[in-house]
């Protein structure tokens, strides 16, 4: 186990839609780390793709992540590997997967062990997923681990893909980490 690297991540943004997040319990929060961790992965090079499950019923990504995400893959799917054609818009060369959204115990959990299954190191961003529901977060971040789910936060994921304090994006990334 190695720590994380902007060359070797993924950011995968699952389901986070306009018509689910009011519903999430403390989404507000959920959203702003995640806005937060998309933001700096954007700023340090880290590739950012989503999920939106479907859209006609659940509305499109929330538009304060829209700016941060250049590729989204419409789902029926709960687990968004069982998409038609998904695996093959993942980025190469990029075996560690930093899952963030909705809901921690649906989609998100579903995808995470779908990309392990397809040979990639799926990571659980605990501060970063959601669910209506305190028990069924809990139960999701369990199971993860269960899994052989690595679970970080979005603190760890932004320093680590730093690296150093003297890196020339320090100061920003600090500042989106100060931010919630």
């Amino acid at each position: 186990m190695s720590c994380l690297a902007v060359s070797d991540s993924l950011l995968l943004v699952v389901d986070m839609q306009a018509r689910l997040l009011p519903a999430i319990r403390d989404g507000q929060d959920v959203l702003a780390r995640a806005q937060s961790l998309a933001q700096a992965a954007c700023l340090l090079g880290v590739p950012v793709m989503a999920t939106e499950h479907c859209v006609e019923k659940i509305g499109a990504t929330v538009p304060q992540l829209q700016a941060f995400i250049p590729r989204i893959v419409r789902k029926t799917h709960f687990d968004a590997t069982r998409e038609p054609g998904f695996a093959a818009q993942l980025p190469k060369a990029r075996p560690n997967v930093l899952l963030i959204g909705t809901e921690a115990h649906v989609c998100v959990l579903q995808t995470a062990i779908g990309l392990m299954a397809l040979g990639l190191r799926p990571i659980l961003v605990a501060d970063c997923v959601g669910s209506r529901r305190l028990s069924d977060l809990q139960a999701a971040i369990n199971r993860a681990v269960h899994h052989h789910i690595e679970v970080v936060t979005s603190e760890m994921a932004m320093f680590e893909w730093l690296e150093t304090g003297d890196s020339e994006h320090f100061k920003a990334v600090l500042a989106l980490i100060k931010s919630h």
